[in-house]
């Protein structure tokens, strides 16, 4: 009989899970609802905060409190996290102003980037947060709200982001962790680890942006009306939650310098975990989700995306449910390097390391042998080598790779997951629970009451296979040519 549990949810791009663990990590249950992402222009990527990042959140409570006739008295702990970082403003009573804005797959706020680095510079700005401004700060987007909606902003009671908002609903309580905090450029103070509008004043007071915290403090508890709402008792703790990507980090081990978990999704990810507080104008960097820790991260614009996609467009034909299975299927009969065919995989601008919401996707090398299989691997690898220009850039910016953990649903796909290692040189450690975020956070619930230590995650999660590295000539060529590519066609993009 299992006397506590440890509840994890997260709230993805299409998709949000949520997983009831013991305190040995072993899981009660888990469940899933998918979401629709809203795409009202191009370059723009919204969410309904209450619909999905809010209902995901009790319609995921209720399905795991109907499993195995859980009781909620079992709950100990709760512990969020979310795609981010997003913009939403909101009222006193925590009523969402707007539509979420995404993260750096919405690229609207291109002038108010290209307005805040010629008013402040951009050496001042990577020296002041540690990052340059792009699509993934909440800075310009929230200098958009301003321009664009002034009479919602004027209203705004905060700023938050998509965890925010949910620890908010359940406890009343307006926080951020630092981790996410960092994403708020030119507002956070890397050095002081702060809100600071020194670089910026007069565009938001800072006061309107959460209370600032480390992950597994605990934010608050249920309260009243968030019990009546998702059916958990008041007064169970919650955590201050995190970014999505990092509670996957923490899932599968990411825990020491020179760890780095790559995140297979709808788009990749990279945590990079440092020795010190270091960045780097291709990156960002980031306050780890503890005290004193720090990361190095990295994202492309599409990656799965590129293959719901594909899917969608040219593979009808197929039962969805089996689409992707078949497809790779039917990628195993193309060989290495596809025929001479190379894709640049940049359908919505790309994000780290070439920070150019402009660029474009490109098939090249395309004749008339090229067959459907073809393309889908061409498109597989292509997202590969968009991998290995990030893994690349780490190395080149001082850091040295020891330990890289995949993750993620895309991890299922041999040719993706296997021309990653094949193109960068290094094995992939993948570990045996891929529940993703869900269950980092369910661990960062038992973290956050001394129920475990940080090390106890290695037996939660245990190694269950390693991806091994083979070198092939025909990647070499072809990554150099990847490269080449973009040099030649940048100018010719937006």
């Amino acid at each position: 009989m299992v006397d506590q549990l440890y509840l994890g949810i997260d709230i993805g791009t299409y998709e949000s899970k949520g997983v009831l663990t013991d305190c040995k990590g072993s899981v009660y249950c888990q469940a899933a609802v998918k979401h629709e992402l809203c795409i009202p222009k191009p370059g723009w990527a919204e969410h309904d905060p209450l619909d999905v990042w809010w209902g995901d959140f009790i319609k995921i409570t209720k399905m795991l409190l109907s499993q195995r006739d859980v009781s909620s008295k079992k709950i100990a702990s709760i512990a969020i996290s979310a795609i981010g970082p997003c913009m939403l403003p909101i009222d006193q009573d925590a009523n969402p102003l707007y539509s979420g804005v995404l993260y750096g797959v919405d690229t609207r706020a291109s002038e108010e980037i290209n307005y805040l680095n010629d008013l402040i510079g951009k050496d001042s700005i990577f020296d002041f947060g540690g990052n340059v401004l792009t699509s993934q700060s909440i800075g310009p987007k929230i200098l958009w709200l301003k321009k664009q909606h002034p009479t919602i902003f004027e209203k705004a009671n905060k700023i938050v982001t998509s965890t925010t908002f949910i620890v908010q609903k359940l406890t009343g309580k307006c926080v951020m962790d630092h981790y996410t905090a960092s994403n708020f450029s030119p507002f956070y103070d890397k050095t002081k680890l702060q809100w600071n509008d020194d670089l910026a004043p007069g565009i938001i007071d800072v006061r309107k942006l959460p209370e600032l915290k480390w992950t597994s403090e605990i934010a608050g508890y249920i309260t009243e009306q968030a019990s009546q709402e998702t059916g958990l008792l008041s007064g169970v703790p919650v955590t201050v939650g995190t970014v999505d990507a990092a509670a996957e980090a923490l899932s599968v081990g990411v825990q020491k310098p020179g760890d780095i978990m790559i995140m297979y999704g709808s788009t990749m990810f990279f945590i990079a975990l440092t020795a010190n507080n270091q960045s780097n104008q291709s990156l960002w960097s980031a306050p780890w989700l503890f005290e004193n820790e720090y990361s190095l991260m990295a994202g492309t614009s599409t990656s799965g995306t590129i293959t719901q996609w594909f899917r969608q467009e040219f593979a009808r034909d197929l039962e969805e449910s089996a689409a992707f299975e078949e497809l790779t299927k039917l990628a195993k009969n193309s060989p290495i390097g596809s025929k001479n065919l190379i894709t640049l995989p940049y359908f919505s601008g790309e994000r780290t390391p070439i920070q150019n919401p402009k660029a474009s996707g490109v098939l090249f090398g395309l004749n008339l042998t090229h067959t459907r299989e073809d393309i889908y691997r061409s498109l597989l690898e292509g997202i590969s080598y968009g991998a290995n220009h990030i893994i690349e850039t780490f190395v080149s910016s001082g850091f040295e790779p020891k330990n890289l953990f995949a993750v993620g649903g895309g991890v299922k796909n041999e040719i993706w997951i296997d021309s990653v290692s094949n193109i960068s040189g290094f094995d992939q450690i993948l570990k045996s629970k891929t529940i993703g975020a869900a269950y980092g956070n369910a661990f960062l619930g038992a973290l956050s009451l001394g129920h475990v230590e940080r090390n106890d995650i290695d037996s939660w999660n245990r190694t269950s296979r390693i991806i091994k590295a083979r070198f092939n000539p025909i990647y070499s060529k072809q990554y150099e040519l990847f490269k080449a590519l973009y040099k030649s066609t940048a100018h010719l993009m937006g």
